[in-house]
């Protein structure tokens, strides 16, 4: 329905029915939420103004989405944080950073799961257990700039750095709790490739 040029046309009436003009329909913020995983580019308008408020009616989604059960993404933590930047002078950094944080966290999604096609297909396990470290790594790097005493932020390397000394006097230890770490981590990235799919 869409095309690359043109996104689809939603109106918000005052009833706050939404409604899809490519396809002529009236359409819930699940439908919505739907098409975003899909690709669909669309622009919604209040019908009485002509006021774009794509941007209201997408965090709506996220505010639906965040209220159910088992669907949390943002952290308190964050969201306090986020909030703290609104009329802060580094507010205008804030969009452009988030942006690319996303950007990245995406591409590395995409081929973490190419990875793990691969690995499943008969390559081993080490190349997803490469991936899984990297993507961890990278969302802790993040993390830890809006988080800066999290753990894992670098104010705690000091504790890391003394857990990875005990590891390395017990090898075995250290591969059994690897070991466990991955299969857990295995198990959370088929948990959410089931939900995914």
């Amino acid at each position: 329905m869409t095309s690359k040029d043109r996104p689809i046309g939603i109106k918000k009436y005052a009833n706050r029915r939404l409604y899809n003009t490519g396809s002529s329909t009236y359409v819930t913020l699940d439908d919505l939420a739907q098409m975003v995983k899909a690709g669909d580019e669309f622009v919604v308008q209040d019908a009485k103004s002509g006021d774009n408020i794509t941007r209201s009616v997408l965090a709506q989604i996220i505010f639906d989405q965040e209220g159910k059960e088992g669907q949390n993404l943002l952290p308190i933590a964050f969201l306090r944080q986020l909030i703290q930047f609104y009329g802060d002078s580094m507010q205008a950094m804030v969009p452009s950073y988030l942006e690319y944080s996303m950007n990245s966290f995406t591409e590395e999604q995409g081929k973490m799961r190419e990875q793990m096609k691969q690995a499943f297909g008969g390559m081993g396990i080490g190349v997803m257990e490469e991936q899984v470290r990297r993507n961890m790594e990278m969302f802790k790097q993040a993390a830890s700039m809006f988080m800066p005493f999290a753990p894992g932020s670098p104010s705690r390397t000091r504790e890391a750095e003394e857990k990875s000394a005990e590891n390395a006097s017990n090898p075995e230890n250290s591969q059994n709790q690897e070991l466990k770490a991955l299969k857990d981590q295995m198990s959370e990235i088929q948990r959410k490739l089931d939900k995914l799919g």
